[in-house]
Parts: structure tokens; C-alpha cells; sequence
């Protein structure tokens, strides 16, 4: 079923500060960097209770984010702007009935650090605990969690993987092996996954172009297996010659060396599907 998402620039910039929401739902996300926190003495209903989450770029290979609920936006980033300084851009998050409560912020804020943690997309040391669930309504946890399901649309719609958790679909497993990897994963718009629980090549050929960056993905997605690396968590790549050169540890055409259980290429099986 689709959906119309309406996304307006509030000062007229692709990059500047914005609003976006789904017609027909109350969920109000804000996109406001970090330059243009201005705002907020503009807009009273910033200033309401609301669900935020900070992000930013951190020095090792995953992107860096915080998760955070307030009764008041405003007051608590003056906070994060003195004493957090990765944060270059917020998302927040309101309902446009102003009719949510600190307790329903507080359930997202729960329900949101359990799946970012899930996810593993990016680094929340600074969220060192999941906080405890508050005591709501049966009807009002019904309603915060249709509330959530917009979050997470909404941020995977900017671009924004937080809460991203990859769904395979067993008739389109693909598998590759070599160097000593045997790992599996799967396609989609957003990239392709490799799958938790594969094995991946210990070593890079010295031809490798990021090799470093490998060696950093490896200790941050990988545990030793006996005399192998094993995957952790799914982790998807922006193409699948990316994915198969992380498993393999050389460079690969990964539309040719990922295979289905038929010995079918992932080249045969999707871009060859028009012909």
C-alpha cells in the first residue's frame, strides 16, 4: 500500500531545517541541524514533550547517535550543545495534536534504543542503558506503538538506518565462499546484507583498497570462531561487490560471486530480469 510523506523546508534549504510527516498520522518529525537550533525560540510546539534522537559521525566505521525524551526540546539541547559535541544534526519527533505525555515519551525512548541496539547501524556508547519501559494504559502503549512504526519509516525515509533491521527472504538467499569465508545474505533496495552467523575471510590480499577500513569492520562486527571470524550481526553494504570484498577479502565482482542454492549469479536473478 503507498504512502504520501509530505516533507516541507521551513527556511527554503534541501539541508536546512525541516518538517516531515505521513497525511492521515500524527507523528511530526523535525529535521533541525545543529547551526539552525534557532529555531526552537520560534516554535512553540518544539517546545512541547518529544521524543529526539542526535546524530553525528564518530571516528570508527558506524556513524554516532543518542536517544533521548524531554518535556522540552529547547531546555534540554542547550544541555547536549555544551556537553556533546558529535552531534551535528536532530531528528525530533512530536505529535501534531500536542496530546503526548512525558510517560509516552519515555516508552519511545525505550522502545527506540532496544531496536537501535538491535539494529547495531550505529555507536550508542553514550546511551550506556535501555531504560525501563514506563507503566502505560494498554491503549496507550497500542498508540505509542503505531507511533513508532511512523519513527522508524520516517528516519529510514531521510536516510537515516537507526532502526534499520534487515528481513531476509529464504528464495533469494545468495551464498559465497573463498579465502576460508562461507557466508550468506540477501539483496534489497537499501544494499545487500550479509547474514549473522556467516563466516568471514581473517585476512585481506595486500591489494585490497580498504583494507583498513576492513580490519575496523571486522573488530567491530566479527568474534572469533575457534580459527575463523563469525559474523555478529547482519551488517548490509551499499553494493554487493562491497559485501562480497568484506567476506572475501579481495576485490570481487559481487553480482558474480554471490550465488543462490541453483547456482544462479545475482547478476542472472536481478539484472537480467528485464531482458
Amino acid at each position: 500500500m503507498g504512502k504520501t510523506v509530505t516533507t516541507y523546508l521551513i527556511d527554503g534549504d534541501p539541508k536546512g531545517t525541516q518538517y516531515v510527516f505521513i497525511s492521515n498520522k500524527i507523528c511530526q518529525m523535525y529535521v533541525i541541524p545543529r547551526s539552525n537550533l534557532s529555531i526552537l525560540n520560534e516554535r512553540q510546539e518544539l517546545q512541547t514533550p518529544a521524543f529526539y534522537i542526535l546524530l553525528g559521525e564518530d571516528e570508527a566505521t558506524k556513524p554516532k547517535a543518542y536517544i533521548g525524551e524531554t518535556e522540552n526540546f529547547r531546555e534540554r539541547v542547550k544541555d547536549h550543545d555544551s556537553k556533546k559535541a558529535f552531534w551535528q544534526k536532530a531528528l525530533l519527533f512530536i505529535s501534531k495534536d500536542a496530546a503526548m505525555t512525558k510517560a509516552d515519551v519515555q516508552y519511545l525512548e525505550h522502545r527506540a534504543i532496544t531496536e537501535a541496539k538491535i539494529s547495531n547501524t550505529f555507536v550508542l556508547n553514550e546511551n550506556k542503558q535501555t531504560p525501563k519501559a514506563p507503566n502505560l494504559p494498554e491503549y496507550r502503549k497500542d498508540d505509542m506503538e503505531g507511533f513508532f512504526e511512523d519513527v522508524k519509516f520516517l528516519t529510514s525515509f531521510i536516510g537515516c538506518n537507526i532502526f534499520d533491521i534487515a528481513k531476509p527472504k529464504e528464495e533469494h538467499l545468495f551464498y559465497t565462499k573463498g579465502r576460508g569465508c562461507d557466508a550468506k545474505g540477501f539483496y534489497q533496495t537499501s544494499g545487500f546484507t550479509v547474514l549473522k552467523g556467516s563466516i568471514i575471510a581473517k585476512s585481506s590480499v595486500p591489494s585490497l583498497t580498504w583494507k583498513e577500513k576492513r580490519e575496523k569492520l571486522l573488530k567491530e562486527y566479527t568474534v572469533s570462531n575457534g580459527d575463523k571470524l563469525k559474523l555478529e550481526s547482519d551488517k548490509t553494504f551499499s553494493s554487493p561487490s562491497t559485501a562480497a570484498d568484506f567476506c572475501i577479502g579481495s576485490s570481487n565482482n559481487g553480482w558474480l560471486v554471490w550465488k543462490d542454492k541453483d547456482d544462479q549469479t545475482l547478476d542472472a536473478v536481478y539484472r537480467k530480469q528485464l531482458e
